[in-house]
């Protein structure tokens, strides 16, 4: 795996998707929380067919902003570019556009995690109360 690892993807803003609907705000726009996942995803994408069979990635740090609003029924498309690499640790540059601006920018980390391991590490916290 190298740096410079590119992706990108599309959603059209649904209701479900507006801070109003999701509690993050009171305002019928496209959510914080929304935009979030949907850049993660896109990060996700990039990289699923390169981080080896049996792994996966999880997230663990976002610096992102989202500087401007965006209506229901409009499309955004989010990009990504893995822009380092520390052993298991990936950073990622995060973006995000509707039809009319820049909505949102900011670092992604990500880290590989065997998921087989990673999920029973999961499952053991039942066993631990």
């Amino acid at each position: 795996m190298e740096t410079g690892i590119r992706g990108s993807s599309e959603i059209v803003v649904t209701r479900e998707m507006l801070a109003s609907t999701l509690g993050s705000g009171g305002v019928d726009v496209f959510a914080t929380p929304c935009m979030i996942a949907n850049m993660e995803h896109t990060c996700i994408l990039s990289v699923q067919d390169v981080v080896g069979e049996g792994n996966t990635t999880v997230g663990t740090l976002l610096n992102v902003s989202h500087t401007a609003a965006t209506p229901l029924g409009m499309k955004v498309r989010f990009e990504s570019e893995l822009i380092e690499i520390d052993r298991r640790r990936l950073v990622f540059s995060v973006k995000a556009y509707d039809e009319v601006e820049k909505i949102g920018e900011g670092t992604h980390e990500r880290f590989i995690v065997n998921e087989e391991k990673f999920l029973g590490k999961v499952r053991a916290k039942f066993s631990d109360q």
